[in-house]
Order: C-alpha cells, then structure tokens, then sequence
C-alpha cells in the first residue's frame, strides 16, 4: 500500500520534508484538495438516511458542483501527482457509490421530477404488491486497489457509507493477504498490527450493521437504503468466511442477534403501569404488546423484508425473536402477578390471545405466518409453573370468598336478627347460590385455558369446601346459640338445612370428574343438616316434655290444657316445617311423629293412672279424639310414619271395651301392626283399663300369646320397631301376675 494515501499525516510530513518542493502554494494545494476530499465525506453523511440533520429536499452541494478541471493545476511533482491522482479517484468512487449527481444531472432532475420532500410520502404509500423482492444474487462493485487508512475506513462507517467502507476493507484485506505472503515472517509487527487494525475496522462495521439492524423496525423507511448495504455486506463475508482477516464468529448470527435486540427494545417500550396505580395493569400491558407485535410484524412484511435477499427469511427471523423475548418477558413478568385475576390474564394470553387472530393469527400476517409456528418460546417448565400456581391461587381465592360469605352473613343476618329470606316459601339464604357461581366461574375460565387444568380446579375448590360447613356451623353458634329456643333461632336452622343441601345439590354436578372429592363434601354437608336438625329436634322433645309427662293421668282425663299445649308446639313446628325443603322435612316430621306417639303411648305403661267406674270408656273417647288430631298434624307436616296411625285406634278399641271377655277378640289388629307388643305391654294397658287381675285378665294374656305365636316374630320389620323401645313400669301389685290356678285355689279355699 502506499503509505502517502494510507496515513494523512504522514502524507504532510513527507511533503514538507520533500528537497525538491521549493514553492508552498503546491502543498497548499495538495492540502486543499485533501480538506475537499474530507468535506466530500463529510456530507454523505448529512446525507445518511439515519442522519438527524438531513433534510428532505434535495440540494446541489459545493462539492458536488466542482468538477476535477475546475481544480488549480497540478505540480509537477511526481509524487504529488500521483497522491492527487489517487485522492480524486478516490473522491470520484465514493460519489459514484452514493449516487451524487453532477450539476447537469441535477438540473435535469429538478426540472423533471419534484423536489424529494414531495416524492417521498409516495414511497410510503407505494402498496406491497409493487415493490420487488431484492435478488438472491449480487455483482460485487469494484474493490479498490489501494484501500482508504484506517481512520478514513473508519469514518465512512461512523458516517454510514458502508458499501465503500466494506470495499476499502476487502481491499485492506486483500493487500494484508498479498504482504503475508511475500514477506512471510520478515516483519510480523507490521502484519500482526494491520491485522488487529483489520479486526477493529470489522468490529465496529459489525457493531454498526447491528445497530442499523436493531433500529430497522423503528425506523424503516430512514433505514431502508442503508439495508440493502447490510445485506450485502452480511452475504459477502459470509463467502469469504474462511479466508484470514475477517471476523471469526458467524455475520449470519450476527444480524439475527440485532434482530432480536431491535424486538427486545419494542418490548421494552411496551407501556407498564403499577398494579398500584391500575388494578388492571397486567390485561391493559398484555393488550398493548399484542398490538405492538402486530404493528412490527406488519411493518417487516411490508417494509423491510424488501431490503433482503429472500435467504435471509426476515420475517421468519422477526416472527421466531418475538416467541422468544415474549416468552423472556412473560417469565420476568411472573412475580409481579398475585391475584387470580391477573394469573388468569397470563394464561389467557399464552394459550389463547397469542395465537389467535387478534396477534399472531392477524389477518394482517398472511400469507406469511401460514407456513410459521404460532407458539410461544417458554422456558422449559414456565407453563406448568403457571398452571400450578393458577391452581393454588383458586384455592387461596375460594378460601377468602368463603371467609367473606361467612362475614356477609353476619353482618346482613346474625347481628340485627334479621328475618332469613324465602323463595318459593322456602327460607333459603343466598350464599349457595353466591358460591356455586363463583365455582363454576372458576370452572369456565379454566376451562377455556386448557381442558386439563378443569380438574384440578374443581379439585381445589371442593377441597377448600370441605371445611366450609364446619366453619360455618361455629360462627353460627357463636352468633346465634342466645336466641335458642326463639321462633327465629328456628328459621335460622331451617334456612340452613335448606342452604347447604342446595349447596350440596349444586356441587354433585362434579361427581362425575371428581367423585371422591365430591363424596367427601357430601359427608360434611349432611353431617352439619343432622346436626342442626337434631338440635331442632332436642329443642322440640325439650318443649314438648312436660305436657307429655301428663298425659293418661287424672289431670288429662279431666283436662286438656296439656294436651292443648302439646298440640300448640307441633302446630308451630308445623308451620316452620312448611319452610323446610324435601327430603329433610319428611325426614325430621317422621321422626318427631315417632318421638310424640312413642311418648304418648309410652304414658300408658307407668302405671300412672287406672280408670275405675266405666272411666275407661271416657278415657278411650279421649284417645280416640286426640290420636285424630295427632294423626292430622303428622300428616300435614308430611310424615312418612303412616305405621303409626293404628296403634292410638287400636289400644283406644281395647281400653274402650265395656265387656272384658270382649277385649281378647280385639287383640289382633295391635299384634297385626305391631308384632313387638308383648305381654308386659298388655298387662300395663289392661291396668290403665281396670283390669289388673282375674280370670278374664288370665284369658287375654293368654289369647295374645297365641296370636303372637300366629303372627311370627319374623313379621316384624326392623325399621317399625314402637313397644320394642317402650320401657314398662314394673306392677307393684303382687297378685296382678298370679295364674289362674292360683285364683281358683283361694275360691275353693275362702
């Protein structure tokens, strides 16, 4: 290389230090034409599609108006011909690769097209189908045989004139090549010192192709011409890959990289607010990037891609940065993201928005996405890492909603005693319903993320309900246990009854993904509804106990005020079961009617009372009338004891008898219907009757010993067991249980 033209400086000294130069004016001009050759550098780069200072109308510059005639002459000098010689060469190739026109050029030009300022927003309007797509293959402009120095190189691409930048290092390259071979390992400082000047002047045309690259989709139409250089450039030293004196890594990779970092700055950008300041800060980002994506991939299928060989798959190369970086960004992101709202905005996004035809599926992208994938590049394990915390949020969520559910009810009902509220004059409160939403909005929303993930939300969910009954049931206690045994306390259990076997209804929708689950459930629920019917049902037998106690005494065959009560109670009771839903009203009226007849009957077998003086026919009266009454109400309350309907008919008729060799005849409609009455409970009914003793008392016992033996212990059913449960009063009298025998020993003995 000659040295003159490789170093400026060294260029002046020599010059000056030259014997046979006598006359400064031709160093001056030798000057002169070195600050226009810098001048003509310079403004390329004002020219530069990336140059902030440019402007858009095309003007005629000084440098451009000055042709090589117009200079002074020439010295003889024969160097400094030769250097003036190579820096108008040199001035020429670079005009001629920027395209500069000549005066008469751009005469013609003004006088035949408009001014740059009004033709560009026509190339901005041009439509896709027009524009041509770049040729695969290329002629590569002519290497100069002397190449630049090495702070001209690397001004040119400071200033962006890359295509006589990458020339001059080609030619750089070439000549360290030739010089490696002719001196071998005579000077290796000098070689090992253009080859590190070789490997600067490439890294930083590298670093600003990346940058041009990066800034591409920000900038398309400034960077445009600047591409199509890039893309040259890349292609070139792609081939010459192998050969010394270039870079080492892949210029390939190299541009997919600064693809990557120009998507990673779009993401960037990507406006972000505090979930402080917005409640909806997540839905309102995820909204923003999807149109931000669509607008960028919009933007290289329209624009840039035309700046690249086909080879370059450029909106391939867009499409798969943006998998990635969003897939990058979404992880980051993750932290941030606590509340299930939030959670399920993500996965909303990952698995359904992303693909579809509001991004990746827009269609804006076709043809051009048809043939790439619409997948999200997640790091190995994120998505189920996402799955398992949405799950585990459901949970969390299910349980607060629960707490609250709890906490609402209280505040509207347990603190100001208010009235529980009826449907269909059912008492019912609303929560099941509240709940059973709130599940199965759950159970939709998963749903529409991924089939699998329903499952495990129902899962969560009816786990967190397990507790649920419980935890309920305390804080009622704990609000309510001091209005026991008010009207009001008993709605409110029956509100409850009711309440949570609508709950129970509602979830059995699930048995069939996830039975166990829901199995469990219905152990807790119909635990709690017979706890609270029970204590229903102990607050009754409380009441009622008293007026019981009374009944077939004196006081009863003279007075119907306990009886009175007694059926005021079940009337009330009654009216509240009117309240309560099926099955569970049949179920506690059955077995209150049990309680009752059992207690009623069971009067008879203390031995409290037995009538004398024809009393049992008023007695039987008696029974008769109240039994009707008893049988009514049971029956209202909807019953499912029908069983029970005989015996007050049927120990009525037997008490009633005036004829006491008549009774024996009407032992077998009891036995029939209640094949437990034994003989200890004829004994007890005979003593309420008068009867305690003698041959007709002999007789009956032993007639209900034969139709007991008739009728078979088998024939009773395990489920209307009545005297079986009925405890008897041991008789005092000594003679009521002599034989017969015995009797007729004593009358012949008297």
């Amino acid at each position: 290389m000659d040295k003159s033209s490789e170093n400026p400086e060294e260029d002046r000294v020599s010059l000056q230090s030259d014997g046979k130069m006598q006359a400064n004016g031709v160093v001056k001009e030798a000057l002169g034409v070195l600050q226009t050759f810098r001048r003509s550098i310079r403004r390329p780069a004002e020219k530069s599609p990336r140059s902030p200072n440019r402007k858009e109308s095309k003007v005629t510059s000084r440098a451009e108006s000055e042709s090589p005639s117009s200079l002074p002459p020439a010295s003889p000098n024969p160097n400094m011909s030769k250097l003036t010689d190579s820096i108008l060469k040199k001035g020429s190739s670079i005009r001629r690769s920027l395209r500069f026109p000549s005066k008469k050029e751009n005469d013609k030009v003004a006088r035949q097209e408009p001014p740059a300022a009004e033709a560009l927003p026509e190339m901005g309007e041009e439509k896709e189908t027009d524009m041509e797509e770049m040729e695969e293959l290329y002629t590569l402009p002519e290497i100069p045989h002397t190449p630049l120095s090495v702070m001209q190189i690397n001004k040119l691409i400071e200033m962006e004139v890359l295509e006589e930048a990458h020339l001059n290092l080609l030619a750089m390259r070439l000549e360290f090549l030739k010089e490696q071979q002719q001196t071998g390992d005579d000077s290796p400082m000098e070689l090992a010192k253009k080859e590190k000047d070789l490997a600067l002047l490439y890294t930083d045309l590298r670093k600003k192709i990346c940058t041009i690259v990066c800034d591409s989709n920000s900038f398309p139409a400034r960077n445009k011409a600047l591409l199509v250089h890039v893309a040259r450039i890349i292609q070139e030293e792609e081939k010459r890959a192998e050969e010394p004196g270039g870079l080492p890594d892949s210029w390939m990779e190299a541009w997919r990289e600064a693809v990557s970092q120009g998507v990673q700055v779009k993401v960037n950008g990507v406006h972000l607010e505090k979930k402080e300041q917005n409640s909806s800060w997540l839905a309102v980002h995820l909204g923003l990037l999807g149109k931000t994506i669509v607008e960028d991939l919009e933007n290289v299928k329209r624009e840039l891609r035309w700046s690249y060989p086909p080879s370059f798959k450029v909106f391939s190369t867009y499409v798969k940065s943006y998998h990635r970086i969003v897939g990058q960004h979404l992880r980051k992101l993750e932290p941030q993201v606590t509340e299930l709202k939030d959670l399920y905005a993500l996965l909303d996004w990952i698995l359904n928005k992303y693909k579809s035809e509001k991004i990746m599926g827009s269609f804006s992208l076709q043809p051009d996405m048809a043939e790439e994938s619409a997948d999200l590049h997640l790091q190995e394990g994120f998505l189920k890492q996402l799955l398992e915390k949405y799950c585990c949020k459901v949970k969390e969520d299910m349980s607060a909603l629960l707490d609250r559910v709890i906490e609402l009810e209280h505040e509207t009902v347990w603190k100001d005693k208010t009235e529980p509220q009826r449907e269909d004059n059912l008492l019912l409160s609303l929560f099941p319903m509240d709940i059973w939403t709130a599940v199965q909005g759950k159970v939709d929303h998963s749903g529409k993320l991924d089939p699998d993930l329903v499952k495990k939300v129902i899962v969560s969910c009816l786990q967190e309900l397990k507790s649920f009954p419980r935890k309920f049931e305390t804080q009622f206690k704990c609000h309510c246990g001091a209005l026991q045994p008010q009207p009001l306390w008993t709605d409110y259990h029956i509100t409850y009854i009711n309440s949570f076997q609508a709950l129970q209804e509602h979830m059995a929708a699930y048995q069939d993904s996830c039975p166990q689950e829901v199995e469990g459930f219905k152990r807790e629920i119909k635990g709690l509804i017979v706890r609270l019917m029970e204590v229903l049902e102990e607050q009754f037998k409380e009441d009622v106990k008293p007026f019981l106690r009374r009944m077939m005494t004196r006081k009863w065959l003279t007075n119907d005020d306990d009886f009175k009560q007694l059926d005021g109670h079940i009337q009330r009771l009654s009216h509240h079961c009117e309240s309560m839903r099926p099955p569970h009203v049949e179920e506690f009226a059955s077995r209150l009617h049990y309680h009752v007849v059992k207690e009623y009957v069971g009067q008879l077998m203390k031995n409290n009372y037995s009538c004398r003086n024809r009393k049992h026919e008023k007695a039987a009266a008696k029974i008769n009338e109240q039994w009707n009454k008893l049988s009514d109400l049971f029956d209202d309350m909807k019953s499912s004891h029908e069983w029970l309907h005989h015996v007050g008919h049927d120990l009525s008729t037997i008490i009633g008898q005036n004829n006491k060799a008549d009774i024996k005849d009407h032992l077998q409609p009891l036995v029939e219907h209640y094949p437990d009455f034994s003989k200890k409970h004829l004994v007890a009914v005979l003593y309420f009757r008068g009867l305690q003793r003698g041959r007709e008392h002999h007789l009956i016992l032993q007639k209900l010993t034969a139709l007991r033996k008739e009728v078979g212990s088998t024939s009773t059913e395990r489920g209307q067991v009545l005297f079986g449960d009925m405890q008897v009063t041991a008789n005092t009298d000594c003679l009521s249980n002599l034989p017969f025998s015995c009797f007729s020993f004593l009358q012949t003995h008297s």
